[in-house]
């Protein structure tokens, strides 16, 4: 009766390991002829018992020297998987970046290089806390809208949460729904297209609502890419220099319906204080005339 041996199979592949095995400096043989490596002492080579069954005894095993991993050749080989996926990922994040539609000033932005200031210290927090619980946010469809006066740090500080999560490899995209808006009157890419492009990610940002022109055609597809995303339940964050004021008086009923889908699923936060461009073009004033000052009257 022919029957599959396994054993008579593995021979040869146990052979050529052994043949091909790579000796390194140091290594040694034991008593029992088996490979040793000279740093952990661990073997490289080792018995395995395998099945040859025969008529007589089907459950018959049979020792097959081959060769096995010592302690460095796993925390080598660890630390191969490890660094090759340490390379996919950042290629990973690089491509979710230059997918995500971010300003170039935009890209490198983090929260340890935000300007915290009694004014906006709160709203770090809760922007770390909204990357932190992502996958809860995800699950409730709850996103945040950050309302407040020009150059406050709104856009700055979502570019924060956008890289963050960019960074754990989460699909974010952000823009200016003037940008959007651009595209799509240029003919480049189909509303739906654009529609479908921010719906495959997991976090869409939404710079500068109401800096759009107010035509029909500019806010009905500003609804339409708003609403796409609250029928499907993904998560928004809309930044806006209008007051919550202006936005809840508005009698427009083609800006009402855009501002109510964002009141729904957008936890709002002001931004207060003083232009951080101000405060730089300030900064820098004052250190012109510093310098103009010291080069005295010549």
């Amino acid at each position: 009766m022919n029957q599959f041996n396994p054993y008579e199979m593995m021979q040869g592949i146990a052979a050529n390991g052994l043949r091909n095995q790579t000796v390194n400096p140091g290594d040694y043989v034991d008593e029992d002829g088996m490979l040793v490596c000279g740093v952990c002492h661990e073997r490289r080579q080792n018995y395995i018992q395998v099945s040859s069954p025969t008529d007589e005894d089907p459950e018959r095993k049979l020792p097959l020297k081959v060769t096995c991993q010592c302690r460095c050749d796993r925390e080598r080989e660890a630390a191969e998987k490890k660094a090759e996926e340490d390379k996919k990922a950042m290629e990973r994040v690089s491509r979710l970046k230059k997918a995500s539609l971010m300003d170039e000033k935009f890209r490198e932005a983090t929260f340890s290089a935000f300007r915290v200031d009694k004014d906006n210290a709160r709203n770090l927090k809760l922007c770390k806390r909204f990357v932190d619980a992502f996958d809860e946010m995800v699950a409730k469809n709850q996103g945040l809208l950050l309302w407040g006066d020009v150059g406050t740090g709104k856009t700055y500080i979502a570019a924060c949460v956008a890289n963050a999560l960019l960074e754990k490899g989460v699909p974010v995209v952000i823009t200016s729904l003037v940008k959007l808006l651009e595209i799509i009157q240029s003919g480049e890419d189909r509303e739906s297209d654009i529609i479908a492009r921010m719906n495959s990610a997991k976090l869409v940002i939404f710079d500068d609502l109401g800096a759009e022109r107010s035509t029909d055609y500019a806010l009905e597809k500003v609804y339409n890419i708003i609403d796409s995303r609250y029928r499907r339940k993904l998560p928004m964050i809309v930044t806006t220099n209008l007051t919550i004021e202006e936005m809840k008086s508005e009698t427009d009923r083609r800006y009402t319906r855009i501002y109510d889908r964002v009141f729904e699923v957008c936890y709002p936060m002001q931004f207060t204080g003083v232009s951080w461009r101000k405060k730089a073009a300030n900064s820098r004033f004052k250190e012109m005339e510093r310098l103009l000052d010291d080069g005295g009257d010549g």
